[in-house]
């Protein structure tokens, strides 16, 4: 017989479960009810419910220009950061001496091309074996016979000093962190904010602070690249087996010993891909450095982008592609190579195999380089650089009638028929409007904190004086999201149902995250030239990614018992996908949904430089000049907007996931 408790109780929870769905539901429906009546009666309705007026906005450029003037001059901060300027313009100084040459400390020769070939090889090998080494060789044989040495070197040295600041930094405040639940607390929140920043956020202040230049480059990319580091090491810290800390209590470790030789060897993976993490974020930055006169491969790009030479930025893209693969893969390598151990009393030489065979490798190498002048340096009539070829051959391709047709078809329909509706209905919005749908958006999806942190955030968005442009940059992010949802999600369906096919998507798509976001823009550029299709393009390719990575993952992450149950059930194929597969894998999708609209908010501002109307147009116009205020104004625009989607699909996450138990 059942208990009559047990029952009971399964009934009163359904009841519960039930009058929650409904007061959801209700609550739901008024604030939308709400919502699009006052967008009905918007010619009847008072102005300040259309949008706020302007002596009801506040002047919070002005204060805090105010407050950064008043950190700069009357604290006298601008003297620090100018002395820190000053030790890290000698580090890079000295970084680009050693790399190409720069006439500074220590006032040597720049390397042979072929030496850092070589010795990337050796590393690779001993890494990852033949396949690694030849992926990081044969980057630097590219890069040198490319003709693009010296430009590739100017990136790797502001990278050669900001990543292990960025790492040791990040490293030191995720230790604090894990050591202190307060400090974490009042971390968190900073850490949500840089990881949803734009990127012109952080140049200004760099430019301002630490001049212009490398020396600002570094800063930038210090403080770009920290978050991951700090959040992986609190990670890695907090995941220490209890069993093992408690040994090595037992062995009468000190404070310092238990961190120095127990907490962090066992934090180690996780503190590596904090690593990796720093390195992949650090190149991206640097990158897009070049909007504050960094020289590089990013200032290349963006000179040749800008002329419409798509030959030459097509070379230079690969470059920083493979750039980008090869240091990512060689630091995921070394997260998963383990130290090596050997017997008491073997030879040093045996220890060291590798280091020696390096050493040998430089050696070699430089006294060849001596010899032979083409492995010391390819001069521009030694290039094998063909980018006057390769731009002849795209816009002869982009030429031809039935490509012309199509782009033009393309460019024609969604701009005639997507963009300018989608954006003329959302600007007609009244901001309350909008305000009201997001706050009923963050309730459907979390409860009342999504809610009001939507009401509050997107309340302030109208409050900083940047409604309108607000509204474009949400525009292109929700058009390019649901776009990528709309092509990613089927490719995803077909490769999950593929063994082979979902291993080779999840390892593009792998590849494809660690290209740097202004990449990007060069497909799109080449296809639709300087059109408002091609920041959406741009956006959807760079969207695309997680969704597919995502959803790939989920639906084969699905446990093989529920789907033979399915089966067992006679359901079919659509049944399983739609009634068994897509609901256990939804909080996996969701994570994947989340960062398409984080990497969406990035990439909008990022486009702002082939000609938008939204938030990044006025925030690169900000580079200019001074305008912190501003500049931090539109930038806080954005991370409300992010964050507000962020945390609702969090919480509808969590909340699927606590439903099925995962």
């Amino acid at each position: 017989m059942s208990d009559p408790t047990s029952a009971d109780a399964m009934m009163s929870g359904a009841e519960a479960t039930s009058v929650g769905a409904t007061r959801t539901r209700t609550i739901v429906l008024a604030l939308f009810g709400v919502a699009i009546l006052l967008a009905v009666l918007k010619p009847w309705i008072p102005s300040a419910l259309v949008r706020l007026p302007e002596g009801a906005i506040l002047p919070w450029a002005d204060w805090l220009d105010a407050g950064f003037s008043w950190l700069q001059n009357d604290i006298g901060l601008i003297h620090v950061t100018r002395t820190i300027s000053g030790w890290l313009g000698f580090l890079t100084d000295a970084a680009a001496n050693v790399l190409y040459g720069k006439s500074r400390w220590p006032r040597l020769e720049a390397l042979p091309w072929s030496v850092v070939a070589a010795c990337s090889a050796v590393l690779g090998y001993w890494l990852g074996g033949w396949r690694l080494a030849l992926l990081a060789g044969g980057t630097f044989v590219w890069t040198a016979l490319m003709g693009q040495w010296r430009w590739a070197m100017e990136t790797l040295s502001v990278i050669a000093v900001a990543v292990p600041f960025g790492f040791g930094i990040g490293l030191l405040l995720g230790m604090c962190a894990w050591k202190s639940r307060r400090f974490e607390e009042a971390l968190r929140p900073v850490l949500l904010v840089l990881q949803t920043l734009p990127f012109y956020s952080y140049l200004l202040p760099a430019v301002i602070f630490f001049k212009v230049g490398p020396t600002a480059a570094s800063v930038a990319t210090i403080v770009y690249s920290m978050p991951p580091m700090i959040l992986m090491t609190i990670v890695g810290l907090r995941k220490v087996p209890p069993d093992v800390v408690e040994a090595g209590r037992m062995a009468g470790c000190t404070r310092w010993q238990m961190l120095r030789h127990v907490f962090l060897p066992s934090a180690r993976n996780e503190i590596l891909v904090g690593l990796n993490q720093v390195i992949m974020l650090a190149l991206a930055m640097v990158v897009l450095t070049a909007f504050i006169g960094m020289p590089g491969l990013g200032a290349k790009l963006l000179a040749m982008m800008n002329s419409f030479k798509l030959g030459r930025s097509f070379e230079i893209g690969v470059t920083i592609v493979l750039l980008a693969v090869t240091l990512d893969r060689l630091s995921k390598a070394w997260v998963v190579k383990q130290p090596e151990h050997f017997e008491k009393g073997t030879p040093w030489w045996q220890r060291h195999a590798f280091l020696l065979l390096g050493v040998a490798t430089f050696m070699l190498f430089y006294l060849l380089s001596q010899y032979l002048p083409i492995l010391d340096e390819v001069g521009r009539r030694q290039s094998l650089s063909r980018g006057s070829e390769i731009d002849t051959l795209i816009k002869g391709f982009l030429s031809i009638a039935w490509v012309k047709a199509i782009t033009d078809f393309i460019r024609w329909f969604f701009n005639l028929w997507v963009l300018i509706p989608t954006e003329l209905a959302l600007l007609f919005l009244p901001t309350f409007t909008v305000i009201l749908a997001m706050t009923g958006i963050g309730y459907l999806l979390g409860g009342w904190f999504p809610a009001l942190i939507g009401f509050l955030f997107f309340s302030a968005v109208a409050q900083l004086g940047w409604w309108d442009r607000a509204m474009l940059t949400l525009h292109s992010t929700l058009t390019a999201v649901f776009l990528a949802m709309l092509f990613g999600m089927p490719l995803a369906i077909w490769a999950a149902q593929r063994e082979r096919a979902s291993r080779w998507m999840i390892f593009a798509c792998d590849t494809a995250q660690t290209f740097p976001s202004f990449i990007y823009l060069l497909p799109a550029i080449m296809l639709f030239g300087i059109t408002p299709i091609t920041v959406i393009l741009a956006i959807l390719i760079y969207t695309m990614v997680p969704v597919v990575r995502y959803t790939v993952e989920g639906l084969r992450g699905v446990p093989r018992e529920i789907t033979e149950a399915a089966d067992m059930a006679g359901a079919t194929r659509w049944q399983k996908l739609w009634k068994v597969e897509f609901p256990l894998a939804m909080p996996t999708i969701a994570v994947g949904l989340n960062q398409a609209f984080i990497f969406a908010f990035f990439m909008v501002i990022i486009a702002a430089f082939i000609g938008t109307r939204d938030l990044g147009q006025e925030m690169q116009r900000t580079l200019a000049g001074t305008d912190l205020g501003k500049n931090f104004t539109l930038g806080f625009s954005v991370v409300f907007m992010a964050l507000s989607l962020d945390i609702a699909i969090n919480s509808w996450a969590r909340k699927r996931r606590e439903i099925l138990g995962q």
